[in-house]
This record gives C-alpha cells, structure tokens and sequence, in this order.
C-alpha cells in the first residue's frame, strides 16, 4: 500500500509512541506500506518538530527528527507533484493533496479536519490513522 502520510500524524506518532499514530509509525518501519512525500512535506516536518518550545515540552531530540526523516527516506518514495491544488480551507495543506494525485497512491492518512472533509478526494480516500491501520 501506498499512503502520503499528513505531518500531524508523525509528529503525534512521536509525542504520543503508544497511541494510534505510534501504530502508524510502526507500520512504516516494518514496511507494511510505502510512505509516499514530497520535499515540502519533509520541510514542514523537520520545521514542526524543530521549534524549540515543542522539543523543550515534548522532549523531541534532533536524533528524533532525524531518525524520522530517515526513516521517511528509507521507507518512502519521493515525488514531485506534477499538479498545483488549490481544494483545501487551509492552503498549506494542499501539499498532501499533491502529493497523493502525483502517483498512485492509495490513500491520504490524517486527522485534519481540513483534509477529512475533502475525503475522497479525486478518488483517493483520507482517512483518519485508525482506518488506515485497519486497511493495512
């Protein structure tokens, strides 16, 4: 399977390990499916996890981001999104979207309401991490 995996999700996989989105981590480090992402993605997630008032209260190391970024790499495929979406309330989050409609991908996972209430998009389905773990 193939999913473009919303930074929510991994940055709550990494605050919370036991929880839901740990359970998507998880996955993604037993290749139970390929994460599908963009530069811009990765970007937004090492800044997300970089601010220092998030790391100081989450107690995020620099080896965390990069183990996940790493991660991302190892088990993921880069794309470059060959289309500009403009569909989502919240416009930073249409690099989700673009990434999806740039290969085949299976489905978008997150629990941003902004990319939920799209679901489907385009006949790609957004799905909140559980029902993307039960799919799995």
């Amino acid at each position: 399977m193939r999913a473009v995996i919303d930074t929510g999700v991994f940055v709550s996989a990494l605050i919370r390990r036991q929880g839901t989105t740990g359970d998507v981590l998880r996955a993604l480090r037993d290749g139970r499916f390929t994460a599908i992402y963009t530069t811009d993605i990765v970007v937004e997630i090492i800044d997300v996890l970089g601010r220092a008032q998030f790391r100081t209260k989450y107690h995020i190391e620099p080896d965390d981001i990069t183990a996940l970024v790493n991660l991302i790499r190892l088990r993921g495929e880069l794309v470059t999104p060959t289309r500009k979406v403009t569909a989502c309330r919240d416009p930073k989050d249409d690099k989700f979207l673009e990434a999806a409609l740039a290969v085949q991908t299976d489905c978008l996972v997150s629990g941003d309401a902004d990319l939920l209430d799209l679901n489907p998009f385009e006949a790609i389905l957004i799905l909140r991490p559980a029902e993307f773990l039960a799919r799995l």
